[in-house]
């Protein structure tokens, strides 16, 4: 089939890898000038199905609502007169029963396992270079409850399948001798020998170019309009807009057997224009990066820092601390309070990390649904399917969630037991 891949990030150009692999023609539409320049550009670099606990559960909303008046806070609800922004938060709440938190924890961890090893099958297969290390995700806390809470969640975790263990502050620094600066602080973390890290714009850049190779087709700088259904049962094209080489702005339409939303955030407004509501909202990360130059002590295991929200990853010779959450919208912009506090985190249990009079701070917008769950699947148009919503988690699950979309489109029955959605 002729197949439209809509968006070039990590999970558009993963899904456009294996749909290429299953024979299919495809051609990648992105509005930037190149792959994996939003979302996936800057994020933490974790492939951490430890991180598979949903932000909705039951503490949730008690934490919302203490963090709502600090500026700093690791999630920060800014309220707006936004009704998509106040009905996703409705929904949200619904999503932190104990019931539904302990089914959406599953399914995270079911498809955060698989994605995992889709991963590690094609960097087998192409010999991508992205950073990559394989040597486990290490969650600390300085907290004593918190650390006591995780020890329940990590059973629940080993229960589905991933192996998470429990250690002692000495082991944690065992692990990764750079926590030995704040010993004093740890109490205690929780390990995943098997999760990994890697710099995901380079994987989403490498896989581009290899998918390019072997006869993918990238329009970059192009910006999709909306789709056309005509009041038919069938999504009829797609209309597009670009730049010629004199500035001009043009337009056209690309048809196609099967379209697939990767849009992440910006997904939901595309797929208005055809009357489908996604549970997407967009929810604001930040990173910061610093060099690592020769005799600096950066972590090699990536760590989570559970109580503030950040994790944080070694990426060849560079060094970054990304987390914290702000509903606020499509607002890119840095706010220099929580980049501020990025900094003096990371300063204080890292402090000879690297060069932080060099430190880069960025923002993305995370597609997060209110229980997690990313939407992968077909829609109510039989030629339409999406693939966006993964939240935090969309590196953990791109290479995964692009196999299994690839499979439905192909008409076969994923190899992946999720609920995915059907008839949005």
């Amino acid at each position: 089939m002729r197949v439209v891949v809509l968006g070039a990030g990590i999970a558009g150009v993963s899904s456009a890898w294996f749909l290429a692999q299953a024979g299919h023609e495809v051609t990648v539409i992105e509005r930037e000038p190149g792959p994996g320049l939003q979302t996936s550009f800057a994020n933490g670099g974790q492939i951490s199905v430890c991180h598979a606990e949903p932000w909705a559960n039951p503490k949730a909303p008690w934490k919302i609502l203490k963090w709502l008046a600090e500026e700093d806070a690791p999630l920060l609800w800014r309220p707006k007169a936004d009704l998509d922004q106040w009905r996703w938060g409705l929904r949200f709440l619904r999503e932190c029963t104990p019931a539904r938190a302990r089914a959406n924890l599953k399914n995270l961890v079911r498809l955060g396992l698989y994605s995992r090893a889709q991963l590690q099958s094609l960097r087998a297969d192409t010999g991508l270079i992205y950073d990559a290390l394989t040597r486990g995700i290490l969650h600390y806390y300085t907290d004593e409850r918190e650390f006591a809470a995780a020890m329940p969640a990590a059973a629940h975790m080993r229960e589905t399948g991933l192996d998470r263990q429990i250690k002692s502050a000495a082991q944690c620094i065992e692990i990764e001798p750079a926590l030995a600066y704040a010993r004093k602080t740890i109490v205690g973390g929780t390990y995943t020998p098997s999760d990994e890290s890697g710099d995901a714009h380079k994987f989403t850049l490498a896989l581009a170019e290899r998918a390019a190779a072997k006869g993918v087709t990238f329009r970059y700088g192009t910006q999709v309009l909306h789709l056309d259904s005509e009041e038919s049962c069938e999504v009829k094209g797609a209309q597009l807009r670009w730049q010629d080489e004199d500035g001009l702005w043009q337009t056209s339409r690309i048809k196609a057997d099967a379209y697939l939303v990767c849009m992440g955030s910006y997904s939901p407004h595309l797929l208005k224009s055809v009357g489908i509501t996604l549970d997407v909202y967009p929810v604001k990360g930040y990173s910061m990066t610093i060099p690592v130059r020769a005799g600096d002590h950066a972590p090699e295991v990536s760590l989570t820092d559970d109580g503030h929200k950040l994790v944080f990853s070694r990426l060849g010779d560079r060094f970054r601390a990304a987390g914290t959450a702000e509903l606020n919208g499509y607002d890119l912009s840095l706010n220099p309070v929580r980049c501020a506090a990025l900094l003096k985190r990371t300063r204080e249990i890292f402090p000879h990390a690297g060069d932080y009079a060099n430190a880069s701070f960025w923002a993305g917008l995370r597609p997060a649904t209110p229980g997690n769950l990313p939407y992968i699947g077909r829609t109510r148009f039989p030629n339409l399917f999406v693939n966006t919503g993964h939240g935090t988690l969309g590196w953990t699950e791109g290479a995964g969630a692009g196999h299994a979309v690839a499979q439905i489109i192909s008409g076969r029955v994923p190899d992946l037991n999720y609920p995915f959605c059907s008839g949005l």
